[in-house]
């Protein structure tokens, strides 16, 4: 089947420029140095198997760097997952522009951050942005100079958790296993937490299914629509 030239023009350039790394956090107290926190790589590739290990923090094929840091973070604050096309990349060059999809974050509460590997269940979405008004998520943080703006709710309990933010590019996810997934894990712990509510759960891997509909999609030639909306992967948004 042949590309569109809006949709060859833009695998093409996905393939010249397009990855990207979750790099630093933003929160109320300050903005953390590149990868303080976070297990990044020193390759900005994405994950393409739902089914993998790696699903959960990213790694091979980017092989991930461990960190010994724990970032203070209060419950309800308003915090912002830096993204990089590369460890050394400034606000403007955060991924490229014709990598399309949406953007969400989790939370998994963990005994200690720096040793879970985050694989298995406890996660539970907390941020997520698909397609609305002719705009991906992904457009959102690109035009944000690289942020992805995520309340850490307030109702949690206290403690460790890995914070999850990851990006999805759909430029070539008209194939099984197409979508590129990007994701890292900033280890946080959380404080002035009412615990007062309790998110269900869910695993990663497991989360995702390589034919859900919203990783097994066109966009080019059957664009999300009114008629056609975007099915954000994954669970809903856990709310206090």
């Amino acid at each position: 089947m042949k590309l569109s030239n809006i949709g060859a023009t833009a695998v093409l350039a996905s393939v010249a420029s397009g990855h990207t790394i979750f790099c630093q956090l933003k929160t109320d107290a300050k903005t953390y140095p590149v990868s303080h926190a976070i297990r990044t790589p020193s390759y900005d590739g994405p994950q393409t198997d739902v089914s993998g290990s790696n699903m959960a923090c990213n790694g091979p094929p980017n092989p991930t760097t461990p960190s010994k840091e724990i970032i203070d973070v209060k419950a309800g604050e308003t915090v912002s997952a830096v993204w990089r096309h590369t460890l050394q990349s400034g606000a403007n060059d955060v991924m490229d522009p014709g990598h399309k999809g949406p953007v969400m974050a989790y939370l998994k509460k963990v005994s200690d951050a720096t040793q879970d590997s985050g694989v298995g269940n406890g996660w539970f979405k907390i941020q997520e942005e698909g397609f609305s008004n002719g705009k991906w998520g992904t457009d959102t943080v690109i035009n944000n100079g690289g942020n992805q703006v995520i309340k850490i709710p307030d109702c949690i309990e206290n403690g460790q958790y890995l914070l999850r933010a990851e990006m999805i590019a759909l430029h070539g996810a008209r194939s099984t296993n197409g979508a590129q997934l990007y994701m890292e894990c900033a280890q946080i712990n959380v404080t002035g937490g009412k615990a007062s509510k309790k998110a269900t759960t869910a695993s990663i891997p497991g989360i995702y299914k390589s034919n859900d509909p919203g990783l097994l999609i066109d966009i080019y030639s059957k664009p999300p629509s009114s008629s056609n909306p975007y099915k954000i992967p994954g669970p809903s948004v856990f709310t206090c």
